[in-house]
């Protein structure tokens, strides 16, 4: 009979949730422009404060960025890639 009370350590990282979602899913998150070229470093430099949406695989490789979350979702769906939203 299993012990009802064992315990299990069900850690998942970082590596293990990409490798999940490699080539399937793409993250779709909102960022500030401010933080456009962490995540985008050939981007040009645009207007601070601006609300954008960036489109990332899931091992957080950036795809794209734009200033409407649905273009973001098209762009996933388009890659045939599930969009999630990250917050």
């Amino acid at each position: 009979m299993p012990d009802a009370n064992k315990t299990f350590d069900l850690t998942v990282t970082p590596q293990i949730l990409a490798a999940m979602g490699g080539g399937e899913i793409a993250y779709v998150r909102a960022i500030k422009s401010d933080d456009l070229n962490r995540l985008f470093p050939q981007a040009p430099e645009i207007q601070p404060g601006l609300d954008l949406f960036a489109l990332l695989g899931a091992d957080g490789t950036p795809i794209m960025v734009t200033d409407s979350r649905n273009t973001a979702i098209a762009n996933a769906w388009e890659n045939n890639l599930t969009p999630v939203s990250v917050h």
